[in-house]
């Protein structure tokens, strides 16, 4: 049960964050993605501010065996490039400069209600679902091969 209260409090850290940085608004995400117009650099300071988190709390996780909580640390292991990461890449990309959203504002964004949230994770659940059969597929292809 702690655990479930650590989480709680990290989600709703976060997505306090996501309100405070402005990230859960599509036009101020739309309007940085928008070189050609005007472009709004605020965003920056936030993907700045991320990626330093992300350096620090990697750096220190790889040289834990577990959690703060105890758990295992599963850390990604494979440093290699293909197809399919840059694929899933660009399809990320693209809907996040459609929609203005990815995942985490997008569920925000769901909470406080917005119409245009609900569409966009209906359709990443959708996605998620799409990909998930896909894999079912080549793992069951591959396992009669």
């Amino acid at each position: 049960m702690p655990h479930r209260i650590v989480e709680f409090v990290v989600g709703l850290l976060f997505g306090i964050g996501l309100i405070l940085s402005g990230m859960v608004d599509p036009g101020k995400v739309l309007g940085f993605l928008d070189l050609a117009g005007p472009w709004d650099p605020s965003l920056v300071f936030v993907m700045g501010g991320a990626i330093l988190v992300g350096v620090f709390a990697f750096a220190v996780a790889r040289k834990r065996t577990t959690s703060f909580l105890g758990d295992a640390m599963r850390l990604p292991t494979s440093g290699v490039i293909d197809r399919r990461l840059v694929g899933g890449g660009l399809l990320f990309g693209a809907g996040w400069g459609l929609a203005g959203f990815c995942p985490g504002p997008a569920l925000v964004s769901l909470g406080a209600g917005q119409p245009k949230a609900a569409v966009f994770v209906v359709a990443m659940l959708a996605g998620m679902a799409v990909f998930e059969g896909l894999e079912r597929l080549q793992l069951r292809r591959a396992a009669v091969s």
